[in-house]
């Protein structure tokens, strides 16, 4: 350290100090300006980025309620869409049902009458069999008493007695 101290010239000294001077003047002239304005731009940079995102958090947020507005009613709509559904669907059963219940009973009258008539019938043809298996009956019950004359005139007799009464 010493070495320095002998060393020094105050020529050397003050023109070191003359360019260093020069050099702080130059760098303010045509370098500080231009770094401040790139460091002012910068952070005018960084500022309006930070409001865009800040302005896009804030979208984000309002289209976020929108989107959850439009599924609330596209919910709404749906249930209501199903409700809808449903009650056309048991519309359409009971009206199926009463359709069925009154073609069932149509059916269960047409068969009844298809019954009373084939009973009707069947009576008629019973009494028609049972008159001519009568009229039959009595014609060789009558043909037997009737071969005989006492027997007959005893017949007719009974039978006068019984008309009289």
């Amino acid at each position: 350290m010493l070495d320095l101290i002998n060393d020094f010239s105050p020529g050397l000294f003050f023109m070191q100090a003359f360019i260093l001077i020069i050099l702080i003047v130059l760098m303010r002239k045509f370098a500080w300006k231009p770094i401040l304005n790139a460091l002012s731009e910068r952070e005018e940079g960084i500022a309006d980025a930070l409001a865009a995102a800040e302005n896009a958090k804030i979208e984000m947020a309002n289209l976020e309620a929108s989107n959850q507005a439009a599924a609330q009613e596209a919910r709404a709509q749906r249930d209501e869409m199903l409700k809808e559904a449903r009650e056309i669907k048991e519309k359409m059963i009971s009206d199926a049902s009463g359709q069925a219940q009154e073609k069932a009973d149509k059916i269960i009258a047409q068969a009844q009458e298809a019954i009373e008539a084939e009973k009707k019938a069947a009576l008629a043809d019973i009494k028609s069999q049972v008159a001519s298996l009568s009229v039959d009956i009595a014609e060789k019950v009558t043909r037997k008493e009737l071969s005989e004359k006492d027997a007959q005139h005893a017949l007719i007799e009974q039978l006068l007695a019984e008309a009289n009464i």
